[in-house]
């Protein structure tokens, strides 16, 4: 690289890191509300005979003579426990102790057994249990929170709870899943008993708080739900409404004994992780139930500013992704990759019709493609794991599934792209880098191994000081434990295919000035990648807002999937053209998404084992 370059790569490489650092201490200083929070990453040997990891939250002046509340709380399906950042903060600064687990098969707990998902209640009732023999927590006030199937485990554990000789939870708050309303013969029970429970069900949740006739079609959307007799019963203590129980109102506490409550905020289900309204409402929910032994206004919270500072350690991360695999061009060892890309052919009206046409032919498959997926049988009962197969990861497999089919498609439009139109306009491979040679493909294998075990150390570095991580809302970059690394080689194969082949079709074949500059293109190249995905969640939601329902056919949870492949489509995009102008390399940028994409997407999702 030029001096000039060398300079200005330093400059964004010591940004990175600072980006990172500052991202770090700041996170962790909001997280133990000033440090007057004890941080404590757990794991052990659970009552079910499995290793649980989670992450204990101790308020500094608790002890054996000052004992606190405690609260269990829990994510969703194929998320890990920082995913519960905006509870855990709250309510340990409030005084409460707080355990967020890693529910069986994500995160760094042992993975779950097929046959058995309601093992432990997912984990959340080993939980407790250990929770209870802490000799700071008032045992008569322990309480289990939970979004969506953290909710469920929390349901799980109730149940377990009842059958138990001594029962250990005293409240429960549901966030985004139903609770349970009938016993096995279908008539209206109150499992809860005389447990405080209070409920958030959003009015556009994607899943749950509708009603069904007998053939099993929904009859009430979300938005109904406090009308429907499931919600009655529920506030009513578990009365049949039909025959008794008065009429009762969302966002009201209902005390008979024990407190009902349902909160119905217009919000979806997985804003309710990241909600402002959803915390307060949990917050006042405690403070009903236990009293917070540090009495705050539920309005007065701070996780937000952690959740901006790990947004910002994420922009560091990706920008250190690029600087320090551009330093190591300097080094002996890559040195050879160095290379100016060859300059910029001047347009064409045909070579533009080709560029534009293939921009639109490669949208529209990959979201025909991707619906196609969500609706076929055979791939989702590998993505939702109803059947035996090696990829244990179900989510991960249909997305590298359907990546590795995009992938493919690209080849096929760039292979007549070129017998049609490039070979008989000058267009020659060789010098666009699409043939480097092995020598130089090894090389960058290396160079991109290399960068990407950076880039991760300095994640697990900041657990290993801090416990932080770096993320926001559904992207999530975290450390991992060693298993992870054998997983990933499942699916690496399938996310290569689509990262070197985007990567040959943005830097070999749609390479072209826009307006006369190159950024224009590389702009429009990110937004074409990510253009799919987009259209698809505007339509989901913009039909769910209008209808009260997700389009017919597409289900939620394939476009809450599609929510951080968003922003990594365009990531990855910028990513590869900056590496190619420094290497004319294509497979660089490729290798090095294909591995930072399979990292991150088996670290923060679900593992069975059958």
């Amino acid at each position: 690289m030029k001096p000039t370059l060398v300079r200005r790569n330093g400059f964004w490489l010591a940004l990175s890191l600072v980006l990172m650092v500052v991202s770090s201490i700041v996170a962790s200083a909001v997280q133990t509300s000033g440090y007057t929070v004890t941080v404590k990453d757990m794991n052990w040997e659970t009552a079910s005979g499995q290793s649980m990891s989670a992450l204990l939250y101790k308020p500094n002046g608790v002890s054996a003579d000052k004992q606190a509340p405690a609260i269990v709380v829990s994510h969703g399906w194929w998320n890990n426990k920082e995913m519960q950042d905006a509870n855990y903060v709250e309510l340990a600064r409030r005084g409460y102790v707080v355990v967020s687990i890693d529910m069986y098969g994500h995160g760094d707990s042992d993975y779950l057994p097929a046959t058995n998902l309601e093992l432990g209640g997912t984990g959340m009732y080993d939980a407790v249990k250990l929770v209870a023999d802490l000799p700071y927590v008032d045992s008569d006030k322990i309480g289990v929170s939970g979004h969506s199937n953290g909710a469920r485990a929390a349901n799980f554990s109730v149940v377990l709870d009842n059958e138990a000789d001594e029962q250990l939870i005293d409240a429960v708050f549901l966030v985004d899943n139903d609770p349970i309303y009938v016993d096995a013969d279908g008539a209206y029970t109150n499992v809860y008993g005389d447990r405080d429970t209070g409920l958030v069900a959003d009015q556009y949740d994607e899943f749950f708080f509708r009603s069904y006739n007998a053939e099993g079609v929904a009859v009430t959307a979300p938005r109904d739900y406090i009308g429907t007799p499931n919600a009655q019963s529920f506030l009513n203590q578990g009365v049949d409404p039909a025959e008794e129980g008065e009429e009762r109102e969302a966002n009201t506490v209902y005390d008979d004994d024990s407190i009902r409550v349902v909160y119905t905020p217009a919000q979806t289900h997985p804003w309710g992780t990241i909600s402002k309204q959803t915390v307060s409402d949990q917050l006042e929910f405690w403070q009903e139930a236990f009293g917070a032994p540090e009495a705050m206004d539920s309005g007065s919270q701070i996780w937000q500013f952690k959740e901006a500072f790990t947004a910002l350690g994420l922009i560091g991360f990706m920008i250190f992704l690029l600087a320090f695999a551009r330093a190591l061009l300097t080094t002996r060892a890559f040195a050879a990759l160095r290379a100016d890309a060859v300059p910029v052919a001047a347009n064409t009206r045909t070579g533009l019709g080709w560029f534009w046409g293939g921009l639109v032919v490669s949208a529209v498959f990959s979201g025909v493609s991707y619906v196609a997926l969500s609706q076929a049988p055979w791939i989702n009962s590998i993505a939702f794991n109803a059947a035996p197969t090696p990829f244990t990861q179900g989510a991960t497999f249909f997305i590298a599934f359907w990546a590795a089919v995009n992938g493919i498609a690209a080849i096929a439009i760039m292979v007549i792209s070129y017998l049609l139109f490039g070979r008989k306009n000058g267009v020659k491979v060789r010098d666009l880098g699409l043939l480097p040679g092995w020598k130089k493909l090894l090389q960058s294998v290396g160079l991109a191994a290399v960068t990407v075990a950076a880039a991760f150390g300095l994640v697990f570095l900041s657990d290993w000081l801090l416990h932080t991580d770096y993320r926001f809302w559904v992207i999530a970059v975290k450390d991992f434990e060693p298993d992870k690394l054998w997983i990933a080689l499942l699916y690496l194969p399938f996310f290569l295919v689509y990262f070197v082949a985007n990567s040959v079709a943005i830097n070999v074949f749609n390479r072209f000035t826009l307006r006369g500059r190159e950024w224009v293109n590389t702009a429009v190249l990110a937004l074409a990648n990510a253009a799919a995905p987009i259209v698809l969640v505007v339509a989901q939601y913009a039909t769910f807002f209008i209808t009260g329902e997700t389009i017919p056919g597409f289900g939620g949870i394939f476009s809450i999937w599609l929510f951080p492949v968003i922003v990594i489509l365009a990531a990855t995009a910028v990513l590869s053209r900056k590496l190619y102008r420094v290497t004319g390399n294509p497979y660089v940028g490729g290798f090095i998404s294909a591995a930072v994409v399979t990292l991150v997407s088996v670290t923060n999702t679900l593992t069975v084992t059958y």
